[in-house]
């Protein structure tokens, strides 16, 4: 076996069929399926029990988000790779062979973010790989823009884990998701730290998949989703940055925060993204930050310069 492929699932049956039925039909078939189940009361577990022999089940009594959920997939794989996947999607046939054959190409890389289009319109995409910028900012390259602009492999800053491989042994040195983020920004915190290493992230786009996107949160906006992102998006920074790095981009993130604080007003939602980032400020008491090592400067100055470059990007709004 290739590749351990983690579906983390939480009462999500009306998506279920859909998504093992795409990787039943897949080209290369050197992996395996295991789906990590956070306390379905569903009808989940019973569906893949019942349609679906090959997929390994591992259940949990309570929910325990996206980041508890795939890391004891992680824990579990034997394979050289492990493929993330959420459980609203469906795969190309090529999906898994295409993630692969990307990997063995490229031995510095952490992981490989697939073509993510629209469930509803193929045409459109949904996410083609994550960027990280000064503002303290993470966005999907071109979402809800043709995906025919988007067809040309390239380096990212993380890729979007809902659908992208990684490199198994690559964890045992740089750490697992970070289960404090529970759900949001946990791949953007987990490709910062191996890029930190020294690795890199790629965009490759001839491994497609369709997704319907917010299946298990409920929508676009809403309250559990805003104090997540907000509070991780504070606990990201402390983490990651070294602090002489948060100072020089302190400007930047000032502004940032500033922006979303009124985006967020003026949907609703001030006092979730407002109490988010409070909470965020109380994480960065822990003791999980990134340590600092000399024999990483070069590493976190190409950051540096990627942050910036993001930034004009998303300000640009390429």
């Amino acid at each position: 076996m290739e590749a351990t492929v983690v579906i983390p699932n939480y009462n999500g049956i009306k998506y279920l069929k859909g998504c093992l039925d795409s990787l039943r039909e897949q080209s290369r078939h050197d992996f395996k399926v295991l789906l990590i189940d956070n306390g379905s009361q569903d009808g989940s577990v019973q569906l893949v029990k019942s349609h679906y022999p090959e997929v390994e089940l591992v259940c949990f009594s309570e929910n325990r988000g996206f980041c508890g959920a795939v890391n004891e997939g992680i824990r579990r794989a034997d394979t050289p790779y492990v493929i993330l996947l959420n459980n609203d999607t469906v795969c190309a046939q090529e999906f898994v062979a295409e993630l692969i054959a990307a990997m063995e190409k490229m031995p510095d890389c952490f992981s490989c973010a697939s073509q993510m289009v629209k469930m509803q319109d193929s045409t459109v995409i949904d996410n083609a790989g994550d960027y990280y910028c000064a503002l303290g900012w993470a966005y999907a390259c071109g979402k809800d823009k043709p995906a025919k602009h988007y067809q040309k492999r390239r380096e990212i800053f993380s890729a979007c884990a809902g659908a992208a491989i990684y490199r198994r042994d690559i964890f045992d040195e740089i750490g697992l998701f970070d289960e404090t983020h529970f759900a949001y920004l946990e791949d953007v915190d987990v490709a910062y730290r191996a890029k930190i290493a020294g690795y890199r992230n790629y965009y490759i786009p001839e491994a497609v998949v369709k997704h319907v996107g917010s299946a298990t949160s409920g929508s676009v906006y809403n309250e559990f989703k805003i104090r997540h992102s907000s509070r991780n998006s504070v606990y990201l920074i402390y983490k990651n940055m070294p602090w002489p790095q948060i100072l020089l981009n302190l400007p930047f993130l000032a502004a940032g925060f500033l922006m979303k604080i009124l985006f967020f007003a003026r949907k609703g939602y001030f006092r979730e993204y407002v109490s988010g980032l409070w909470k965020g400020v109380r994480l960065c008491r822990t003791d999980k930050k990134v340590r600092f090592r000399g024999k990483n400067l070069p590493q976190y100055l190409r950051i540096q310069l990627e942050l910036w470059v993001n930034t004009v990007r998303r300000l640009a709004g390429v």
